[in-house]
């Protein structure tokens, strides 16, 4: 069975005190389950604190984004050797806010993607449809095709340690969410473009999450379908005891 994976984006949320203090709330509290992965992917100035908050526990430090560039001429931005450096694993790339504000692209996600496996971080590749192309019927159309541009050159190896998120951009942060069967179908489509690229063990292997709205009332129906492995939350990762309550879902999944 493929282990659950929850990761909290906080998108550009909580002051330098206040991501302390959650982070000082949750670290007592994660379950201690093999069965479940925690991560919480706060905004960059408090990586490197956090990560060292989180050591020996069960809590993982993700990153919300990164370049694909070793180093360079590009302001503000951050590599993916400096997260790596300060002891960062995970990766969220593609993420419909930033597809959107920042002009980012199927290219620039697949050259990010093989950047984070180069130097050994996890990327959380997003994936999802406007409410215009769901109405049309191209959900699952759009959707595979962001995967396979996403893994493109990219091995079976690699592929095989990726985390795929499915978020419906018409579902985020509107409070609308997809039926779990919805979103079960969507994953399904997932799993099968990669088992299209790589075969069925890669297939098999990859974990894909939902996120559009999740919170405690729907995620033990969203983690109940044979393809959701997880959730990337938004909002409700905000609060401790909100968090938790999802982490413990997937445990007991």
């Amino acid at each position: 069975m493929r282990k659950r994976i929850i990761a909290g984006n906080w998108k550009m949320h909580k002051t330098a005190q206040e991501a302390k203090q959650f982070t000082e709330e949750v670290l007592p509290n994660i379950p201690l389950s093999e069965k479940v992965e925690a991560i919480v992917c706060p905004p960059a100035l408090y990586l490197e604190n956090l990560v060292e908050m989180a050591k020996e526990s069960k809590l993982s430090i993700g990153a919300q984004t990164m370049h694909e560039a070793k180093e360079g001429a590009f302001t503000g931005e951050v590599s993916p050797a400096m997260l790596a450096s300060i002891g960062v694993k995970h990766v969220v790339l593609g993420h419909s806010e930033r597809r959107e504000y920042y002009n980012e692209t199927d290219a620039s996600v697949n050259a990010k993607t093989k950047a984070a496996f180069e130097n050994g971080l996890t990327p959380i590749v997003c994936v999802g449809e406007t409410l215009e192309e769901r109405e049309s019927d191209a959900t699952v159309k759009v959707v595979s095709d962001q995967v396979t541009k996403a893994f493109a050159d990219v091995s079976a190896e690699d592929t095989k340690q990726a985390v795929i998120a499915y978020e419906p951009i018409w579902a985020i942060g509107t409070g609308k969410t997809a039926t779990a069967e919805d979103a079960n179908e969507v994953c399904g489509a997932i799993r099968n473009t990669i088992e299209n690229l790589y075969g069925a063990d890669v297939a098999n292997a990859v974990r894909i999450q939902y996120g559009g709205s999740v919170n405690p009332n729907n995620i033990e129906e969203l983690l109940s379908m044979e393809h959701i492995d997880g959730a990337l939350v938004g909002g409700a990762s905000l609060e401790p005891a909100s968090f938790l309550k999802l982490v413990e879902a997937g445990a007991n999944a």
